[in-house]
């Protein structure tokens, strides 16, 4: 990035409070703090302003000023997000889309909902649910999380084995460019002439504009649904199972996997009735007709007996159910009660791998000296490992990041990638590296340029600046000597 000609945090913020409520144009840092970080928040940056536009047209405006005047711009949604990616810029703007609330229209026909980027993921299925519609996607953070963040990190959740990631469930969306000009990506159409650009932005974590409007699909909801849990006495018959139930041609709704740590920490929290004594728990759904379900029930429930389960139950009601899912989506809090801090990885691996990595992983966590639960996608084989560890102990923080660090080159090495859905955002950036050649970060950087030459849409996020990829690689698993987005900002 170029060196930008300087303006003044008062200045900037007079000009914004020409034409946005000067109450949501946020200076003072006591404000402001709330801003500095995202559900990542190991990873902390006070902003220069927080604006909260209500309208496209005040969206324009403000990036046209911060264009003119080469200001980096962080868009914000619920900031629930994991990788640090809606970590504000020291010289920047934090352009929260919290306004962006509505649901401008459903069309039960069409089965499609078009939606302002601050709506919760969650609302999208509670108001389509008078129409026997519901919405996909539905992450862990479903009741805060935004659609708008859903479609910057691709987002996946419980039920993405069956029926996809965001960018498989959207349909339109438009987008603000780093110019204040508007565009649309996509159309209401089943397809659309040209390059795929709807699914170059899906996942683009704020680096190629500001989205401001979408279009999903929506899903009739199914006639039943049911979830068998099955308890192992180890993970790697676990582990086994996941690809067993694939390979016997059941396509579960989701296909869910716990390790004992967070089968305990979310059963005291939900009160679930998970086999606390289970070195491993599957969470199979199976949606459809009633005739389907109960015969893929039956099946389920044999098959997992057979690879070695030691305790098969299958909900009889929606209570049951909704109870059981209840769990898994606490893990992440319940965790966060039997340790003072945890971090939460994100990386995919083919399943057949899934035992031995769960292996590795346990090997890792004694040499590391931290304990690891592992809660996850395991139809999809997204991982989501919680390191946990304690910020007051000195080191230990650094050691948490190498144990992070080293469980992403193990999902390299095995034939996957570093992230599923957190994105990379300023936490994954090193190990990015990893993944990809010199030659294919340029790449990524030339898309970079063609929608953002100034490089001012969320700088020093998802790819790392090629003078640095060397020393990334040369640090290999030590433990970070800098903040990366400090690094990544000078780059």
């Amino acid at each position: 990035m170029t060196d930008r000609p300087h303006v003044g945090a008062a200045d900037l913020a007079a000009r914004f409070r020409e034409f946005i409520d000067p109450e949501f144009v946020i200076s003072d840092a006591e404000t402001m703090k709330p801003y500095e970080c995202d559900g990542m928040s190991m990873y902390c940056e006070m902003p220069m302003l927080v604006v909260l536009p209500e309208t496209v047209a005040q969206v324009q405006r403000v990036m046209r000023i911060c264009h003119q005047h080469q200001v980096p711009v962080v868009a914000r949604g619920a900031g629930t997000g994991l990788s640090a990616g809606a970590m504000p810029h020291a010289d920047g703007v934090v352009l929260s889309l919290a306004k962006f609330n509505r649901i401008l229209d459903i069309d039960p026909l069409a089965r499609t909902a078009r939606l302002q980027p601050g709506v919760r993921n969650l609302a999208i299925s509670e108001a389509a649910a008078e129409f026997g519609l519901y919405y996909g996607p539905d992450p862990s953070s479903q009741i805060a999380c935004t659609i708008g963040g859903n479609v910057a990190e691709n987002s996946g959740g419980v039920h993405c084995l069956k029926y996809g990631l965001t960018v498989h469930n959207l349909l339109r969306v438009e987008m603000i460019t780093v110019e204040g000009e508007r565009v649309v990506l996509g159309s209401e159409g089943l397809d659309v002439c040209g390059m795929d650009l709807l699914a170059l932005a899906t996942g683009s974590e704020g680096l190629l504009g500001v989205v401001t409007e979408v279009t999903v699909k929506l899903l009739p909801t199914p006639e039943r649904a049911q979830v068998v849990m099955a308890g192992f006495d180890s993970v790697q018959k676990a582990g086994d199972a996941v690809g067993g139930i694939i390979a016997h041609g059941i396509i579960p709704g989701g296909l869910e996997m716990m390790d004992g740590h967070a089968i305990v920490a979310a059963d005291d929290f939900a009160q679930a009735g998970y086999p606390r004594d289970a070195k491993a728990l599957l969470l199979c759904e199976v949606d459809g007709t009633a005739e389907e379900v109960q015969e893929h029930i039956e099946q389920a429930e044999a098959l997992f007996r057979e690879l070695g389960a030691t305790s098969v139950c299958t909900s009889k009601n929606e209570a049951e159910r909704a109870l059981l899912w209840k769990g898994r989506k606490s893990a992440f809090p319940a965790v966060g009660r039997i340790s003072p801090d945890y971090y939460c990885m994100d990386g995919t691996i083919p399943r057949r791998q899934l035992a031995h990595v769960l292996t590795e992983m346990e090997a890792m966590s004694e040499q590391f000296g931290l304990r690891v639960a592992n809660v996850f996608h395991a139809g999809d084989g997204n991982l989501h490992p919680l390191i946990l560890f304690d910020a007051n102990v000195p080191g230990e923080f650094e050691r948490t990041e190498a144990f992070g660090t080293a469980i992403l080159r193990l999902c390299v090495e095995v034939g996957g990638c570093i992230t599923g859905e957190h994105g990379v955002g300023v936490e994954k950036i090193r190990q990015m590296a990893y993944q990809f050649s010199d030659a294919e970060l340029a790449q990524f950087h030339d898309l970079k340029a063609a929608f953002d030459p100034q490089g001012i849409l969320n700088p020093g996020k998802g790819v790392p600046s090629l003078r640095f990829c060397q020393e990334y690689r040369a640090l290999d698993d030590k433990p970070h000597s800098s903040h990366p987005a400090k690094e990544a900002r000078h780059g």
